[in-house]
């Protein structure tokens, strides 16, 4: 099969490369999907340069997300041939004409979902709807501050955020971006490129500050991030885009009586399956009502990949990249 493959560690536009590569072979409880639509994500730059928290074996493939039709199943495989399901590659696999699926990393995808919808939602809905739910326990009536608001987790923070009745607040860097996201919902927005982060929520807050901040961002912004934190308030750390891992101070934390959770959204595949399937079935119907919409920045080929890398890297996009076949 071809793949775009990369060798050796690297920036993606040195080491990505399309070219032939093994096709998976099932395992007993492995099913190998033939590639319809592949969603880029953050990690995907992280990968190619041997920098993400999961290492595949070199040579290796980007891609943590995709949908396609499943081409054969081992016997052990929840799945059948002809079925279309989403899965996830933790290290990377699905930029490639076939990826392999095991019982706990894929979901069979309904009929009213497209495949570019669906390659949208998995990554970003499914962390975001963990974090929201599952670690912070968002309530109806609390505010919510969104970082990176206008990428992909961050929009669907927004969406979920406001259809569990919090108030939200979407920081984003861009006037371009501060308009995606009132449009997606958000309450109150700020530039923190242009305005104080810290003053412009405790203004929207009367001081109260944020019950819990969905931080996918890291790095300097978070300065002013930890000061946004409110009493029994929640901090809950996605990712680290920024390029650095910040630090808090404890006693921040105790004197507010507060939590920095953090949230791995893969592991969950490994050790709670069940509660990773059931998300995806209640976001599809959550889809199929209308109550989520992911936000599709672009679409394109799959030879177009080293072009999507590159708007991805550029941070200028909002919402998801779709590559499809």
């Amino acid at each position: 099969m071809k793949a775009w493959q990369f060798k050796a560690y690297g920036p993606y536009h040195e080491v990505l490369k399309w070219s032939e590569r093994e096709s998976p072979i099932n395992r007993p409880d492995t099913a190998v999907v033939k590639t319809s639509a592949i969603s880029l994500n953050f990690p995907d730059l992280l990968v190619c340069q041997g920098l993400y928290q999961v290492k595949a074996p070199l040579p290796a493939v980007p891609g943590v997300e995709g949908i396609g039709v499943v081409q054969s199943a081992g016997p052990s495989s929840k799945f059948k041939v002809g079925d279309r399901v989403a899965g996830f590659c933790h290290g990377g696999g699905t930029l490639a004409e076939y990826f392999e699926v095991t019982n706990n990393s894929a979901w069979v995808v309904p009929d009213f979902v497209s495949n570019e919808t669906g390659a949208a939602l998995s990554v970003t809905y499914g962390t975001s709807y963990f974090a929201l739910t599952h670690r912070a326990h968002l309530q109806a009536g609390e505010t919510l501050l969104v970082l990176g608001a206008a990428g992909g987790v961050g929009l669907a923070a927004i969406q979920l955020g406001k259809l569990m009745g919090a108030t939200v607040i979407a920081a984003a860097g861009s006037q371009e971006k501060i308009d995606v996201c009132l449009n997606q919902g958000a309450d109150h927005v700020v530039n923190y490129k242009s305005q104080n982060l810290v003053e412009e929520v405790n203004r929207i807050t009367n001081g109260q500050r944020a019950d819990v901040i969905y931080d996918p961002v890291g790095g300097e912004l978070f300065e002013q991030t930890k000061r946004c934190l409110g009493w029994d308030g929640r901090l809950i750390i996605i990712g680290f885009a920024a390029g650095t891992i910040p630090t808090i101070e404890t006693n921040r934390l105790l004197l507010k009586n507060a939590a920095i959770i953090g949230l791995a959204w893969g592991q969950y595949m490994q050790r709670a399956p069940e509660k990773a399937e059931s998300c995806q079935k209640h976001l599809y119907q959550l889809l199929k009502i209308g109550a989520i919409n992911p936000v599709i920045f672009q679409h394109l080929a799959f030879e177009d990949a080293l072009e999507g890398m590159k708007v991805l890297e550029s941070r200028k996009l909002y919402g998801k990249i779709v590559l499809s076949r």
